[in-house]
């Protein structure tokens, strides 16, 4: 059986797509609805990335932390952000690979801005059995695919709850 190599769930928020791809577009935002991002370095803080620019990522889960290099590859306001994981590392992001890619679209909906949040597997060169293997290791028993459905459906949800409150503020 192979394993599942994306996942992604949507969500409508009562709020605009501009402002909230505004938002999601500053790394240094995810940090508010995500489990396991707790922060981000950017090329200049409070400002939506454009295609081409870097930043880096800083994780945890449970005692582990990790940092990440990512490069943006969609940037197109109200309707998409998207970037590449393509270095990792315990303190600072020393591994290269095609780690994954997140991808957000903001659709015009009624009632508001579907929000879809895709992760991708970037591990395609891995047997699935030594994926899993890993998989199972660092998320306590669960491969990446159904770990990242649970975090995928939580950041949304904390993001609906925020944006439509009217916090926009980190």
């Amino acid at each position: 059986m192979s394993r599942d190599m994306q996942v992604s769930d949507s969500v409508v928020i009562d709020v605009d797509a501009e402002t909230i791809w505004t938002q999601v577009a500053d790394p240094t935002q995810m940090p508010r609805w995500s489990r396991e991002n707790t922060g981000a370095t950017t090329p200049e803080a409070g400002r939506p990335l454009t295609i081409g620019e870097r930043f880096d990522g800083t994780n945890k889960r449970g005692r582990a932390r990790w940092s990440t290099e990512c490069v943006v590859t969609a940037s197109d306001p109200g309707r998409r952000f998207a970037f590449d994981v393509r270095k990792i590392g315990p303190r600072t992001p020393i591994i290269r690979g095609r780690i994954a890619t997140w991808a957000y679209d903001f659709e015009v909906v009624e009632g508001g801005t579907r929000v879809t949040e895709t992760w991708t597997d970037g591990r395609t060169s891995w047997p699935d059995w030594v994926a899993g293997a890993f998989d199972r290791t660092v998320t306590g028993g669960k491969l990446f695919a159904d770990f990242q459905r649970r975090n995928i459906r939580s950041t949304l949800a904390k993001m609906k709850t925020e944006l439509e409150s009217g916090d926009r503020t980190a």
